[in-house]
């Protein structure tokens, strides 16, 4: 029988080392993602990271508040654990909150070097 099939409300252990067992993951992280969500509407729409992350945490949203069994969430969101899915999703709205903080949408103040971008090949 694998993990995943073993998994239940009383699981004792992720088996990854420091990660605890969050005991009721589905809430947290539909309110992980709606506050996300709203924070992201700070930043401009033009904003490449805003679009590209609204998405995403708009698709894992969307599959958390449709599916109730936990091991199914995990499957189709596909990075791991559910404890896992929760760490990304915490780091990702402390990002929001740089991304804010740093305008990283603005253009640059300093334009960059010539060449900068240009990388060596081989010819």
């Amino acid at each position: 029988m694998t993990l995943l099939n073993q998994r239940n409300a009383t699981q004792a252990s992720t088996r990854l080392a420091g990660i605890p067992v969050h005991q009721n993951p589905r809430p947290h992280l539909i309110q992980t993602y709606n506050t996300t969500l709203e924070a992201l509407t700070r930043i401009p729409t033009t904003a490449v990271y805003r679009q590209a992350t609204e998405a995403l945490t708009q698709q894992r949203l969307s599959i958390v508040e449709s599916t109730e069994n936990i091991e199914e969430i995990e499957s189709k969101i596909n990075v791991g654990q559910i404890e896992e899915v929760i760490i990304q999703a915490e780091e990702e709205l402390k990002m929001v909150a740089k991304i804010e903080e740093w305008k990283a949408w603005e253009p640059l103040e300093v334009p960059i070097p010539k060449g900068q971008w240009v990388y060596p090949t081989k010819d």
